[in-house]
């Protein structure tokens, strides 16, 4: 039974438009990167960057170095949109995007981790062996067909992502609409729409909206019956998105995914009519098979489990973000405060010393660091490093006060811990973020 469900070839139309929908989207992202300012706001202009913790050597190249590193991904996406050296060029933007984002969590997007997964799924995929360069070049790599594992893994995967989001909505701050009001004050002064968006009905609609589309949009989608309605209200919620949240090319990558919902039949028909229609739908068991369903399995164990680490760490994940990343919980909650750092020379403990932020971060780096534990502590290193350099040993300590989604500011850092003492716990709770007994 698995092997058919896994190695029954069928029509392949699906993942070919699907690849040339995300090598344009991609090389999109890349060079609207540049043209935007995003590259110069978060790789150029900073002294340093906030990496992924213990990834410390991924750091921003020097000069305009990041622009050429933009415009390379940006190449690779134009390449993998026409097919040329398609695996070559998916394997070599995987890398560069992982490095992107592992390099830097100012911008942190969830939307950014989905891409890398995509990314290396689409290297696996059988994508460039038709209307493709490398095609065109050799002849013998041409297919018609592939096994329906390619499109089982993608819904799958999806399903996995949509669900989780709806389920991290089931919280007070979401259902009681603060977050749909914070998230649309802060969209007052949009042409047209600002207003609109101010409305109490408009928080009720995005709240209950939110819950139901991510709930019920792959089943739908699934469905026959629903298919088509489903696909009209995802262009409704998707361009939404776009326009009030500016969130790049990811609310079109969303929209580019239904082609694996719709019949085989209807996308050939519609995309790619002069395409010999793959009808056989043989099965036929591949050589990798005693590796890719063991693969299979790992991928999505640890899809599975990842997204909810955080209920077995101590603590509100709202408020100590421990096991937020990399959980599909997108635009849940709204942090703000403040947080000074002060040093104490350790050949002169009687003094401490507040640091000016503004010498060493941008103003983007400075919300993070106001906020976010993760970034606290490696702003704490940073500091030590810079003044080890100049033969001073540093003790840093901070002051931090927090409030989520609006509500009262609350300490978020113990004080009288020095930072630069402490190891980073990456599997569970830093008994130096202050926990509380209700966020």
């Amino acid at each position: 039974m698995i092997n058919r469900w896994l190695f029954t070839q069928i029509d392949n139309s699906a993942l070919i438009i699907f690849r040339i929908f995300f090598g344009f989207l991609i090389a999109a992202e890349s060079f609207g990167a540049i043209l935007t300012g995003w590259v110069r706001r978060t790789l150029v202009e900073p002294q340093f960057t906030f990496n992924f913790i213990g990834l410390d050597f991924l750091q921003p190249l020097p000069g305009n170095g990041m622009y050429f590193y933009f415009a390379l991904m940006g190449i690779f996406g134009i390449f993998i949109m026409i097919g040329f050296k398609y695996r070559w060029s998916m394997i070599a933007y995987t890398v560069l995007w992982a490095g992107v984002y592992y390099m830097q969590k100012s911008s942190y997007n969830n939307h950014y981790y989905l891409l890398l997964l995509l990314c290396i799924l689409m290297s696996t995929l059988p994508a460039g062996n038709y209307f493709s360069i490398d095609v065109k070049k050799n002849p013998a790599l041409k297919r018609i067909s592939m096994p329906r594992w390619c499109i089982l893994f993608i819904i799958i995967q999806l399903w996995i992502v949509y669900t989780y989001a709806s389920v991290a909505k089931l919280y007070p701050d979401w259902l009681d609409y603060t977050v749909a009001r914070n998230l649309m004050l802060s969209r007052a002064n949009y042409p047209i729409v600002g207003e609109l968006l101010q409305q109490h009905w408009t928080h009720v609609s995005i709240t209950y909206f939110g819950i139901l589309f991510d709930l019920l949009i792959i089943p739908l989608l699934l469905w026959r019956r629903t298919r088509l309605t489903a696909f009209i209200i995802s262009i409704f919620f998707h361009l939404f998105n776009s326009i009030v949240f500016q969130i790049g090319i990811f609310p079109y990558l969303s929209l580019a995914f239904t082609v694996f919902f719709f019949s085989k039949e209807r996308i050939h028909r519609i995309f790619m009519p002069k395409k010999e229609f793959y009808t056989a739908n043989e099965l036929i068991i591949p050589s990798y098979r005693k590796f890719l369903i063991p693969a299979l399995t790992i991928w999505f164990v640890v899809q599975l489990a990842l997204p909810i680490r955080h209920w077995f760490i101590p603590g509100d994940v709202l408020w100590t973000e421990e096991g937020h990343k990399l959980s599909w919980r997108m635009m849940l909650r709204g942090r703000s405060g403040s947080t000074d750092f002060y040093i104490e020379h350790k050949d002169n403990p009687e003094k401490k010393l507040r640091i000016d932020k503004n010498q060493y971060l941008s103003k983007k780096q400075r919300r993070l660091v106001n906020t976010k534990p993760d970034a606290i502590w490696q702003f704490a290193q940073f500091l030590k490093k810079e003044y080890l350099k100049e033969g001073k040993d540093i003790a840093v300590y901070v002051r931090s006060n927090v409030s989520v989604n609006g509500k009262k500011l609350k300490v978020l850092i113990d004080p009288d811990v020095d930072l630069t003492s402490v190891a980073w716990n990456y599997f569970t709770t830093n008994p130096w973020v202050i926990k509380y007994d209700e966020e």
